[in-house]
């Protein structure tokens, strides 16, 4: 896809900050210093849209960035500062788990792993929870880069296998590597396509 703008829209403390032009909505989770923002970044060739902080927790409202002005992307507050399933429930907030179970203009959550580490109870319970609402979501495992080859084979098997799904996708925001399978994700997902 090509990226003609990208800006920007604003923070959401409470479900009065959501946009209200039903405009379809990517959401990108997981756990605080995963490297979401980058990833967004990276993913719209933009060095400084989403802010990157190498202290966790930093993101604690929904932030909404505009894409060609056709849909958005949205930052989720990661792991600690948001709310999901049961376990994660004393961590995350009512906020995320509002929007997560009740934003009809959601089509699509990206779900990151760290390709270094194996995947976290807070993980695999996100991703037990995205399938048992039916939301449709894909795997990004980030700082692939960071892994040869065969590292990166063995950490992805088993996060495949600790997750119980078929794909990730291994991504580094550094080179871009993966940025074709990530975009051709969404842009099924846009086009009514579910990626599960």
């Amino acid at each position: 896809m090509k990226i003609t703008s990208a800006r920007f829209l604003r923070s959401a403390v409470d479900p009065s900050g959501f946009p209200e032009d039903d405009l379809p909505e990517i959401a990108f989770l997981g756990r605080s210093n995963v490297g979401k923002s980058s990833l967004i970044n990276s993913l719209l060739g933009t060095k400084g849209l989403a802010r990157t902080s190498s202290t966790p927790g930093r993101t604690q409202a929904i932030n909404y960035f505009l894409i060609n002005d056709r849909f958005y992307f949205v930052d989720l507050p990661g792991y600690g500062y948001a709310k999901v399933p049961e376990a994660i429930r004393k961590q995350w907030g009512p906020l995320v788990e509002n929007y997560l179970a009740n934003r009809r203009s959601l089509v699509l959550c990206i779900s990151i792993v760290d390709s270094r580490h194996k995947p976290t109870a807070q993980d695999k319970q996100l991703v037990t929870w995205l399938k048992d609402n039916d939301l449709a979501y894909a795997l990004v495992a980030t700082k692939a880069d960071k892994l040869s080859n065969n590292q990166l084979k063995t950490t992805l098997s088993e996060s495949r296998s600790v997750l119980g799904v078929d794909e990730i996708i291994p991504y580094s925001s550094l080179t871009r590597a993966g940025v074709e399978r990530v975009w051709r994700t969404i842009d099924a997902s846009l086009t009514g396509n579910k990626q599960v």
